[in-house]
């Protein structure tokens, strides 16, 4: 997210948790000076989550201190040591596509990990760029599976009846261009994955 309306009605569809982003590379990365605007956006009982590749430390912390996330998820090559000085839960990014490592090594090297988010970028590449993998190769991570990688409405209710992930996470798949999202792209895939979840239940 980079525009407090865009968080505005992704809070009004019922998304759960909003992404903001501070890797050094992403065209949606944001600097400190945009942080409080879209804080202020964001609700009671929604998550913000900040969103890192490779940052200093002292980014991180810079960060996290306007933001006030309650998630942070790291895409890089940073250790479990790092990812949890900073005292709050963490999602580890697991790189899915080609030249990636067996992801069921993720459980043994990042112990602390609250969940990890499986996108189908290659090891070293930043996500956000909407690259799919292949949903039937998840492997037991013995914690919560956040699925991205390519998702839109049109595929999101077959990569959750195909995975069954604990949640979906998109960016590309819900934009016009990188950073800017497009409402209607946004209401579809929602009602998409209500309709995934509700075939799931009967």
């Amino acid at each position: 997210m980079t525009r407090p309306g865009d968080v505005r009605l992704a809070v009004e569809l019922g998304v759960d948790a909003l992404g903001f982003v501070f890797a050094a590379n992403s065209p949606r990365r944001l600097g400190l000076e945009q942080l409080e605007g879209l804080r202020q956006a964001v609700p009671p009982l929604v998550d913000a989550v900040a969103l890192f590749m490779d940052n200093p430390g002292s980014e991180v912390a810079a960060a996290i201190k306007i933001l006030r996330p309650t998630l942070l998820q790291f895409h890089g090559g940073e250790d479990d040591a790092f990812c949890r000085g900073f005292g709050l839960p963490f999602i580890k990014t697991v790189p899915m596509g080609k030249g990636a490592d067996d992801a069921a090594l993720a459980r043994k090297r990042y112990p602390s990990a609250s969940a990890f988010l499986l996108d189908g970028h290659g090891p070293g590449q930043p996500g956000g760029r909407g690259e799919r993998f292949d949903w039937t190769t998840i492997p037991p991570l013995g914690k919560p599976v956040f699925l991205a990688g390519g998702l839109s409405a049109a595929n999101v209710a077959q990569a959750i009846r195909t995975a069954r992930p604990y949640a979906v996470d998109v960016s590309s798949g819900i934009e016009s261009a990188p950073g800017t999202k497009d409402g209607d792209k946004m209401q579809q895939f929602v009602d998409e994955v209500r309709r995934a979840d509700r075939s799931s239940h009967e």
